[in-house]
C-alpha cells in the first residue's frame, strides 16, 4: 500500500472518530440542558403538591383555548384549594370565550374560583370572568363590552380604480357572502346579522343567568359599552372593587380557604420556552460541528393563520 493511500485511510479514520466525538459531545450537552430545565420544573411540581391557591392568567387576545382547558383539568385534580383567574384582556373570538366560560364553570364545580380583572376584562374576557364564582376588579379597570362583532373590508371601489374585477361561480347567492369585493346585498347582510344576533342573544343569556339580571337591567349593561370598575360594581357586573388580595380575602371568608396559603402560578406550556430549548440545542449542534442539525433545530414553526369568525372583543380604535 502506498504512502498516499495510508495517509488517506488514516485521515478518514480520524474524521470518523472526530464525528463520533462531536455527536457524543452534543448529546452530553443536550442531556445537561434537559437536566437543568427538569430541575426547575421539578421544584415547581413540588410546590404544586402542597396546599396552595392556584393562579391562572388570561391575557391578550383570546383564541384557541385547548392549552388552558387542559390546565384547568390539571388544577382540578391537584392539591390547589382555590383558583384565582387573573384577567387582563380585550376579549377575542367568541368561541374562545365560550370555551373559557365552560372550562371555568367545570373547574368551579371542584374548586372555588375568583376572577380578578387587573386592567381590562371586556367582551370574551368578561365572558370568562362570569364563569367564576366571584368577580373583583380594580376601580379604574375597564369591564363589559357585552356584544358580538363581525368586520370585513369592502375594497370594491379600490379594485375599480386600478382596473381589477373579481369574478366567481358559486353554488348559491349567499355562499361566501359578504366577500369584500362588491357591495353587500341586503340578503347577505340579513343572513350575517341573524348569526350575530343569535350569538349575541346567547351571550346576554349567560350574563343574565350568572349576574341575576332582569330584562331591564340586562338592557342597560349589554349595549356594547364598557364601564369602569366602579360603574361595573354599581351595575352588578362585578362583586367587589379591589386587587388579588381582595379575591383571596373573599376565598378565606366565604369559601373557608385557610389563611396565608401560598399563591402558585399555573402556566400553560410556553411556545417561547420550547423555542428557547430548540435554539439552545441548535447552538450546541453548531458548536459541536454539526451545522446541518443546527439549522434543522433552529427552523421556527409558522405562526397560526389569520383570525376568521365571530369575535367578542373591545376595539377602541373602531368605536365611533
Amino acid at each position: 500500500m502506498s504512502l498516499e493511500t495510508d495517509l488517506l485511510v488514516d485521515r478518514r479514520r480520524l474524521r470518523r472518530k472526530l464525528s463520533l466525538w462531536r455527536v457524543a459531545a452534543f448529546l452530553a450537552a443536550a442531556v445537561a440542558l434537559v437536566a437543568v430545565l427538569a430541575v426547575g420544573g421539578g421544584k415547581d411540581l413540588l410546590n404544586k403538591r402542597a396546599d396552595h391557591i392556584a393562579r391562572v392568567k388570561i391575557a391578550g387576545f383570546i383564541g384557541d383555548q385547548t392549552a388552558n382547558l387542559k390546565l384547568f383539568d390539571d388544577i382540578a385534580d391537584s392539591s390547589a384549594k382555590a383558583v384565582i383567574v387573573k384577567i387582563n384582556s380585550p376579549g377575542g373570538s367568541t368561541s374562545g370565550g365560550e370555551a373559557l366560560f365552560d372550562g371555568l364553570r367545570k373547574l368551579s364545580g371542584k374548586k372555588p374560583t375568583v376572577a380578578v380583572i387587573d386592567g381590562l376584562g371586556a367582551s370574551a374576557a368578561y365572558m370568562a370572568a362570569i364563569g367564576t364564582d366571584h368577580i373583583v376588579a380594580r376601580r379604574s379597570a375597564l369591564v363589559g363590552s357585552i356584544g358580538v362583532l363581525v368586520q370585513f373590508p369592502n375594497v370594491g371601489k379600490l379594485l375599480d380604480t386600478i382596473g381589477v374585477k373579481m369574478e366567481e361561480i358559486k353554488s348559491s347567492p349567499l355562499k361566501a357572502a359578504p366577500n369584500g369585493f362588491e357591495p353587500t346585498s341586503p340578503e347577505a347582510a340579513a343572513a350575517l346579522a341573524s348569526v350575530v344576533n343569535d350569538t349575541y342573544g346567547w351571550f346576554k343569556g349567560l350574563v343574565k343567568e350568572r349576574r341575576g339580571y332582569d330584562d331591564a337591567a340586562l338592557g342597560v349593561v349589554s349595549d356594547g359599552r364598557i364601564f369602569t370598575g366602579k360603574q361595573a360594581l354599581d351595575l352588578k357586573l362585578i362583586d367587589a372593587i379591589g386587587d388579588e388580595s381582595a379575591g383571596i380575602a373573599w376565598l378565606e371568608k366565604d369559601k373557608g380557604i385557610a389563611k396565608d396559603l401560598p399563591v402558585q402560578d399555573w402556566e400553560k406550556p410556553s411556545d417561547s420556552r420550547s423555542l428557547f430549548f430548540a435554539q439552545a440545542l441548535a447552538a450546541l449542534a453548531d458548536k459541536a460541528g454539526l451545522p446541518i442539525l443546527g439549522s434543522l433545530l433552529a427552523s421556527p414553526t409558522a405562526p397560526p393563520g389569520a383570525l376568521d369568525g365571530l369575535v367578542s372583543v373591545w376595539q377602541p380604535q373602531a368605536q365611533k
